[in-house]
């Protein structure tokens, strides 16, 4: 029965002696192991976040070309709008457009204070309420 014992004690301290012999190279290689593991999730985040950051370039690139093709054909309107008005339209289509971009100002709540000349030839009139 001694004999026993002694038996199972010295399997208890071989394998009490192969566990701390593991631990203490496997202890090592594991905090290697797991600090590239951390590496590689860094480089993969880092790699994710750099292609969102040219997504996003990408997108507000595609988005000022077409504010500046926008632009453009603005500019084309205005200027065919422009020819039309000074060369075929009349004084009065003139005060029409200016009646309506008041409106529009008015709709939007930013209408500016308006002081109002009236002239004649482009000199203001001097006395609405001449009396003769």
């Amino acid at each position: 029965m001694k004999k026993n014992i002694n038996v199972n004690i010295l399997v208890l301290v071989a394998v009490a002696a192969v566990a701390l012999l593991a631990v203490l190279f496997g202890y090592p290689m594991y905090n290697v192991w797991s600090s590239e593991m951390r590496g590689k999730a860094e480089m993969a985040r880092a790699e994710q976040n750099r292609k969102i950051l040219i997504e996003e370039a990408k997108a507000k690139l595609e988005a000022e070309r077409l504010n500046a093709q926008a632009e453009i054909e603005r500019a084309k309107g205005m200027s065919q709008a422009m020819e039309i008005e000074n060369g075929k339209l009349s004084s009065t289509y003139n005060q029409y457009l200016f009646i309506r971009t008041l409106e529009k100002l008015a709709d939007k709540g930013s209408l500016p204070q308006i002081i109002y000349l009236p002239s004649e030839g482009l000199v203001p009139v001097m006395d609405m309420n001449k009396q003769q």
